[in-house]
């Protein structure tokens, strides 16, 4: 009997091994089964003519066409070619829809989505747009569709074997300029500003006294850099700034339920919203710079995943002329047509999220015996009422039915069940209350309009044309022209509040917390040729407190603005693109010599902590990757904010040492006063002060980096414990099959708060989570000159030669050409792909 036994095992043994080695071999056969078509000739239907495509060694592609419908038609099937998962699980996402291809488990962010209506805004703005934008995104779907059509299941991407494991039976469907549109609305919650702040406020409300919250958010410095430092509008329209409503504790519970609830977007699309998702920009005029012409920089900060948000692309107009006048180079976004970053022939541009406060939260009454109704000025006004369906794949479709009031859409409703409220708060609100969201990107705007404006400007006054139509999210808009101009301009819709100051959620049951308007175009700011001869933008604010309007509460602290500030100053020689690849890649951390400063005061009492400390003595504040110091710093800043804050404040809002550049203010001012509260441990008897904390934190710091890097601290680096992993955004969430998709890790230099940004976060590991997604030089005398690398690669297809190749170039901030002209672009080629008229 146990010899059959032991026949049957075997033989199940041997077929779960023949299983898993057959399933082995199918993988491994699918993988390149969607690499794309890059040499020969492709006979497609719907082209004017032929299109050249020719990509270099690091496979990016520059387009070549006689008419602009084919050469959006060829940028959408390049697209396709490369990316086509990351552009299905885009639009899905941006548009709620995210059910309908993984089944289940996108329910919840769909009824959130659905609920702001980001596609039904869309459809909107569609419907608005020109006639030459909307020629445009057709003909890009027509080069989507193009590719779909001879494409299909593992063709298309890898992505799709696995996908069968949540959905079996999905295909994805054509493509639709709608699904490029919504995407941006997706853009605008990644770069979203103030909500986080406004939920945390009203949580710490219920433990702390206000004026406890707002050591933490500290006020922007007068002595820190801002943007248009000589911008002064007459302050005779200074609207009056009201106060904060005194019982924004009352809404703390319900809002900290709504906050759980955006952890799920938020690593769905890459985004911590508490890490540095800023971005560096700056220029110099011809009189500053070796080339004697504009010398432009642009790093944008954002999540970091696997494939990357941008893809590399030159579009050529061939000849340029009446008829097709489109030549633009630079990054685009997979999806939506056209350059999102880059130059033209003429101009070239940048952005920086400005970060205005654009997102207010309503408390609104809601009609005991209607739920569709609340109250307004002591009436009771129906809601708008919108019925949504969810399609779930394998399972039922869910009836959402959204509300809207004047102050946007009830939020609440698709956070859960909050009928306990008014108990779990212990104040008194009203019986029924719901939570509403006013957000500029919830109303309809042209702001991919605006981009694509963008893209055609020929001088700076066509470039300010372009951005009064460029809603949100609100960017600092960098500018320079082969003629010598440098420029700048904020444009977006930025609210006028009637009262308040949107620091906390609001009434909503009276209309005077409402919008008034938005600042006038005419009155935001901008420049032209400041006599500076630079402009410098890194999130920081961009005028000083003399101008008339509210933009934002809180900003970048400026400590990469001052650091690239304090180069271009300090520089004794014109500045020229091996300087500006220093600066991009500048570890130097500002914000740590304070708290070092601080650290020397102590008495560590212990020869040992002595020893280890003098390294900081002695530290330039360099977060290089064989810096043992930086290593050093960062183990003792981490738990320096821990053990200051984490006693008091709710887990959701521990510091996170790795990002953000708030914390380096809020300790630098608690070190100038080493009796405050906070330095106090309320898990103790005794009465800390700020030496205690510093001590504690030091020794803490110290044991743990000789746990993970061993005793010998001359070993010590920090690229030992700063790495990126490039993780996949679905798959990366399943066991074995994520390790198709993954790659890293990569040591990598730099922090947050620093010009070369890579935060971490709170992460145990100091992984980086957010930081440089691309970073461009543009040579204002020679665009041939002009360099850009972005983070992995143009493929989107795991195991393609070109889907992680350029990471190390990128960690080691490495470039690689920004080709323009033709001859260099042929020569440099490694392939060459004719799309040809089917007919």
């Amino acid at each position: 009997m146990l010899r059959i036994i032991g026949r049957i095992m075997l033989g199940l043994v041997a077929l779960i091994v023949i299983g898993v080695v057959g399933l082995v071999i199918f993988v491994y056969a699918s993988i390149d089964n969607s690499f794309p078509q890059t040499d020969g000739e492709i006979s497609l239907d719907g082209l004017d003519g032929p299109v050249d495509i020719y990509r270099d060694q690091y496979g990016i592609p520059q387009i070549y066409a006689s008419t602009e419908h084919d050469l959006f038609f060829a940028e959408g099937y390049v697209h396709a070619q490369d990316r086509f998962w990351q552009m299905d699980f885009q639009r899905h996402t941006g548009s709620g829809r995210l059910s309908e291809l993984i089944g289940s488990n996108g329910a919840d962010i769909d009824t959130f989505l659905r609920t702001m209506g980001w596609e039904r805004v869309a459809k909107q703005e569609l419907e608005s747009m020109d006639p030459q934008t909307r020629s445009m995104l057709e003909s890009y779907a027509e080069g989507v569709n193009a590719y779909l059509d001879d494409h299909s299941g593992t063709q298309l991407s890898l992505e799709y074997l696995f996908l069968k494991i949540l959905n079996s039976k999905y295909q994805p469907s054509a493509w639709e300029p709608l699904n490029s549109v919504t995407w941006a609305k997706a853009m605008a919650w990644d770069l979203r500003s103030n909500m986080d702040e406004e939920i945390e406020r009203a949580i710490l409300l219920k433990t702390l006294p206000a004026e406890r919250i707002a050591e933490l958010f500290p006020d922007y410095s007068s002595s820190a850099p801002v943007i248009l430092p000589d911008f002064s509008l007459s302050t005779s329209s200074r609207p009056s700034s009201g106060v904060a409503p005194t019982d924004a504790s009352a809404f703390a519970p319900l809002l900290n339920f709504v906050n759980q609830q955006t952890v799920a977007l938020d690593a769905l699309l890459n985004n911590d919203p508490n890490a540095d998702l800023g971005s560096n920009s700056w220029v110099v005029t011809g009189q500053l710079s070796a080339t004697g012409a504009p010398l432009m920089a642009n790093d944008p900060h954002l999540g970091a995943s696997i494939p990357s948000i941008w893809y590399q692309i030159g579009l050529h107009c061939q000849p340029v002329g009446p008829d097709c006048s489109y030549e633009a180079a630079g990054v685009s976004f997979v999806g939506v047509p056209g350059i999102v970053l880059g130059h033209n022939n003429n101009i070239a541009w940048g952005f920086t999220n400005m970060g205005p406060d654009v997102m207010d939260l309503y408390v609104v009454k809601v009609n005991p015996g209607n739920p569709n109704q609340y109250e307004m000025n002591g009436e009771w006004v129906d809601m708008q009422v919108v019925n949504e369906e969810i399609v779930v794949a394998g399972g039922d479709t869910i009836d959402l039915p959204v509300r809207i009031t004047q102050f946007g859409p009830i939020i609440s409703d698709s956070y859960g069940d909050l009928k306990d409220f008014d108990q779990t708060s212990g104040v008194e609100l009203p019986y029924e209350h719901a939570i509403a969201l006013k957000w500029t990107a919830l109303e309809p705007g042209k702001t991919l309009q605006s981009l694509f404006e963008i893209n055609r400007a020929q001088n700076f006054d066509e470039f300010r044309a372009a951005a009064s139509d460029f809603v949100v999210p609100s960017q600092n808009l960098l500018y320079a022209d082969v003629d010598g101009n440098i420029g700048y301009q904020t444009p977006g819709l930025i609210p006028v509040r009637s009262s308040g100051d949107g620091r906390y959620p609001s009434p909503g049951w009276t209309d005077e917390y409402a919008w008034l308007g938005y600042i006038s175009f005419d009155e935001l700011p901008y420049t032209l040729n400041p006599a500076s001869g630079f402009i410098v933008t890194a999130n920081n604010a961009v005028v000083g407190a003399d101008y008339p309007y509210q933009m934002a509460d809180i900003w970048d602290y400026g400590f990469r603005a001052q650091r690239i500030l304090d180069i271009i100053n300090g520089s004794s020689a014109p500045l020229d693109i091996d300087t500006y690849k220093q600066m991009q890649g500048d570890d130097m951390n500002l914000g740590a010599l304070p708290i070092i400063s601080g650290l020397m005061q102590v008495d560590l009492d212990d020869g040992h902590l002595d020893e280890l400390r003098s390294m900081l003595a002695s530290w330039d504040g360099k977060q290089t990757l064989d810096s043992a110091p930086a290593a050093l710093f960062n183990a003792f800043w981490k738990h320096l904010l821990a053990d200051a804050f984490r006693d008091e404040l709710p887990e959701d809002y521990w510091p996170e040492a790795g990002s953000g550049s708030s914390w380096y203010v809020v300790m630098g001012n608690l070190l100038n006063d080493p009796q405050n509260l906070w330095w106090d441990d309320i898990t103790t008897d005794g009465i800390e002060t700020s030496d205690d904390i510093l001590k504690r934190a030091f020794a803490d710091g110290v044991a743990e980096l000789e746990l993970k890097l061993g005793k010998d601290s001359a070993t010590w680096t920090w690229g030992d414990l700063h790495t990126i992993t490039f993780e996949h955004a679905l798959m990366s969430n399943l066991p074995v099959i994520n390790s198709l998709f993954n790659r890293g890790p990569f040591p990598v230099a730099g922090g947050n708060s620093i010009v070369n940004a890579t935060s971490w976060g709170d992460s145990e590991d100091y992984a980086m989570s957010s930081g440089v997604s691309k970073r461009t030089i543009m040579d204002l005398s020679n665009w041939e000159n002009s360099l850009q690398i972005a983070t992995v690669g143009q493929s989107g297809h795991a195991y393609n030669p070109h889907y992680v190749d350029i990471a190390p170039l990128w960690a080691a901030v490495d470039y690689l050409p920004m080709h323009w002209d033709r001859d260099a672009i042929e020569t440099a080629a490694e392939s060459h792909l004719i799309l040809k008229p089917a007919n």
